[in-house]
């Protein structure tokens, strides 16, 4: 019966393939459709197509690194695996559908190719399954581990300044990397005064204000001085709402005004010369 079917599907690959893209566009949901090109989608699906076809096949190594390959596409496509698994469903319908309009299957022998079709494609859509979570895991852990790398850096600015510009929600394993990153960079720049900037942190919670202020004590422990810049009025006042204490601390509602105060702090000043453009 499997020698049959595929060689029904093989007969039949540009009709069969253009039906199940419709059926297929039908159920995604429109932003899946619209953030690649005509052209991915298209050929995004022949290949899940031919990977179908050639999970029967005994090249199981071949098999095995399309799968592979084929997971790791829809993942940066950013295709949730229910679509993929639900393509996979339309396919067995389609073709079961496919079999009895073409004659192929008698309506007496209908319900014993449809369960043949589930027996066959119920492995690779666990194995679809199995891959897709796999490759989902490995791509959100070197994610993760890129954003650790570019999170929080010291930025040493003119001798003994320095600028931690924060972006993005903070939680516990970021606060941490936010407190290594802050004390080993005041030891190795030598820094007098830190600027926390959290232009970029779009809520201040209690949380949030508690690693900071943590992160500033800390700093104040190793010898040096910390301001925290970059205060929007909605963050002040939230600050002022949640009942944080910050008096321990100057604060600036931009980089610009902390920049000069940290000047300030070290002796100097900014100079506009006369004549230089």
């Amino acid at each position: 019966m499997h020698n049959e079917v595929i060689a029904h599907i093989k007969s039949r690959k540009s009709e069969l393939i253009e039906k199940w893209i419709d059926r297929v566009k039908e159920d995604a949901d429109e932003r899946m459709v619209n953030v690649v090109s005509e052209q991915v989608f298209q050929g995004t699906s022949y290949e899940f197509f031919d990977l179908i076809l050639l999970s029967l096949s005994e090249k199981d190594h071949e098999y095995k690194n399309k799968l592979q390959m084929f997971s790791e596409k829809v993942v940066r496509l950013g295709w949730p695996i229910t679509f993929v698994v639900s393509g996979l469903r339309k396919f067995i319908h389609l073709v079961h559908d496919d079999l009895i309009e073409q004659g192929v299957v008698s309506k007496e022998r209908e319900g014993e190719y449809l369960e043949s079709l589930d027996e066959w494609l119920a492995p690779l859509s666990n194995e679809i399954i199995h891959t897709y979570a796999s490759t989902w895991e490995k791509t959100v852990s070197l994610q993760k581990i890129a954003l650790q790398e570019l999170s929080a850096p010291l930025i040493p600015v003119v001798e003994h300044i320095s600028i931690m510009p924060l972006v993005g929600t903070i939680d516990t394993e970021r606060a941490r990397l936010i407190m290594e990153n802050l004390l080993d960079g005041v030891v190795s720049h030598r820094a007098e005064v830190v600027l926390i900037d959290i232009t970029g942190v779009p809520v201040v919670d209690t949380m949030v204000a508690h690693h900071v202020i943590q992160a500033a004590e800390a700093v104040h422990l190793v010898g040096a001085r910390c301001m925290l810049v970059g205060i929007r009025p909605e963050i002040a006042q939230t600050i002022v709402n949640l009942g944080i204490d910050l008096n321990k601390f100057i604060t600036t509602s931009t980089l610009r005004k902390g920049m000069e105060k940290a000047l300030e702090m070290t002796n100097r000043k900014i100079v506009e010369l006369e004549g230089v453009n």
